[in-house]
């Protein structure tokens, strides 16, 4: 990092990335309240949220905090039904989940910032890879410590 002017590490749009999270700021908010803030001080109208398909409830609860001041565009990642044959070539029929599918849904959608919810390790790189809109991630998808991932840091041997 030494020798690299802020102007070479972040353009204007992550400057007011970054701004507008600082002035979005509430003490004591937790992360749904910080997502809403960050959103009513960017301006932003549309929002869409990437999920599980094992978390409907939880994308449901989300979008339903979220509708009173943004339209909310959901999808879940078996959206497609793409089988595991079709995606990787492989035997099998099970329906495989389609992280470039949910990302194309949310931008046919207009939607000016992204939730992901719960999405599996390389899904999750696969959907901020072909999300338009920037992607924050509300929920990490952590089977064995109840999607906590510091438990699972604590546990680390």
């Amino acid at each position: 990092m030494e020798g690299k002017e802020i102007k070479e590490l972040y353009d204007d749009r992550s400057i007011e990335i970054m701004q507008t999270a600082e002035d979005a700021y509430q003490r004591g908010s937790n992360r749904v309240q910080e997502i809403k803030n960050y959103a009513l001080k960017a301006g932003i109208k549309r929002i869409g949220i990437a999920h599980c398909v094992s978390f409907p409830k939880e994308a449901e609860a989300v979008k339903q905090f979220l509708s009173g001041e943004f339209a909310v565009y959901s999808v879940d990642c078996k959206c497609g039904h793409i089988t595991k044959h079709e995606m990787l070539g492989c035997e099998g029929k099970g329906i495989m989940c389609n992280p470039a599918g949910q990302a194309d849904y949310l931008k046919e959608n207009n939607t000016e910032l992204n939730i992901s919810m719960g999405l599996c390790v390389g899904h999750d790189m696969v959907f901020n890879q072909k999300s338009v809109s920037p992607v924050t991630t509300l929920v990490v998808k952590e089977i064995t410590s109840k999607h906590n991932p510091l438990e699972s840091i604590k546990n680390l041997k």
